[in-house]
């Protein structure tokens, strides 16, 4: 009895020593596990704007493999894969998921209520009910809206500018895209002021892009003006190729279409989304709720020109705009 006492003293002895060394003993950091999902309809140019994710992440002291772990479902342009691809992040069990476009944040949302998603951009996020408002988008989805101030009116403005002949400018468009719907109506409004008649033309299928190029041929369209969606990303390359081809002066949203042939672009920069959609991840997995960081509009634009594609479509580009551009490509 008197061992059993005296073993059961050392024993509590030993418990109380090692109590405060536990408590004292560095615990392991939780690694983020990132989950991204993508519709794939930016072809090439989503591999560019995820390596400026993962950069920016980077510079906050995220680098995969070490201390993060990025877990990657791409729909490969097809959007009825997506809702899987989101329930497979979820089973996965990720502490946040970035989201490319409207459908994917649907998809994520209808997959989960409680992981936090963000939005590396969207069109208009009220418009098409992924979030309450801007500044309160409350649930679990936040994020970048694509949306700035009348930017049809300004493209509109510089490719007057640009080809001032122009009469006539067709504004290709998707109605099942609310920021497009909106987008148009501000061309709308601008078009008296500046002189140039607006005609919308509706394309949701590829047939009906289709239908919509062979009457802009047959009409002889003047000019064409262009939405940053990814109806129109992932035709991208028919739409240059129909512009080099007739000789229309286009404009794009995004300065990736300058890059691969298009006259000029406005809007904002696509790899300043992603970077800062790093942000608003850091923000997550450092507790931050999505419902409590505002969905954000981009405050700054570029101008971009290509000087080869005026030479080929006959336009001379005045120095007024060339001032203007924030890059020219010769």
């Amino acid at each position: 009895m008197r061992l059993r006492a005296v073993g059961l003293i050392v024993t509590l002895a030993l418990a109380i020593l090692a109590a405060p060394l536990a408590a004292q003993a560095p615990q392991r950091a939780k690694v983020p596990k990132v989950g991204w999902l993508s519709d794939g309809l930016r072809g090439n140019t989503t591999s560019s704007l995820h390596e400026a994710f993962l950069h920016a992440l980077r510079d906050l002291g995220y680098v995969e493999g070490q201390n993060l772990v990025m877990e990657r479902r791409d729909a490969e342009g097809n959007l009825a894969q997506l809702p899987a691809l989101a329930a497979q992040l979820v089973g996965l069990k990720v502490d946040v998921i970035v989201t490319l476009g409207v459908p994917g944040t649907r998809a994520a949302m209808q997959a989960t209520t409680t992981i936090p998603i963000v939005m590396a951009e969207s069109g208009d996020p009220v418009g098409t009910g992924l979030v309450a408002s801007l500044a309160r988008p409350g649930g679990n989805v936040t994020g970048l809206s694509t949306m700035g101030a009348d930017i049809p009116g300004k493209q509109l403005q510089l490719l007057k500018e640009a080809a001032p002949q122009v009469a006539r400018v067709a504004v290709l468009y998707n109605p099942t895209f609310a920021a497009d719907v909106l987008g148009v109506r501000e061309a709308q409004a601008a078009g008296p002021a500046l002189g140039p008649t607006i005609v919308p033309l509706e394309a949701r299928t590829s047939d009906e892009l289709d239908d919509q190029l062979a009457f802009m041929a047959r009409v002889h369209a003047e000019a064409l003006l262009t939405f940053g969606d990814s109806f129109t990303m992932a035709h991208q390359r028919r739409l240059l190729d129909f512009a080099a081809k007739h000789q229309v002066p286009a404009t794009y949203a995004w300065r990736e279409s300058v890059d691969a042939g298009g006259l000029m672009s406005y809007g904002p920069s696509l790899r300043d989304f992603y970077r800062h959609a790093a942000t608003y991840v850091h923000k997550i997995v450092q507790g931050t709720k999505p419902a409590d960081l505002p969905v954000e509009q981009p405050t700054k634009f570029e101008l971009v020109l290509n000087l080869k594609t005026a030479k080929a479509l006959g336009l001379t580009i005045p120095p007024t705009l060339l001032v203007l551009a924030d890059e020219v490509i010769q």
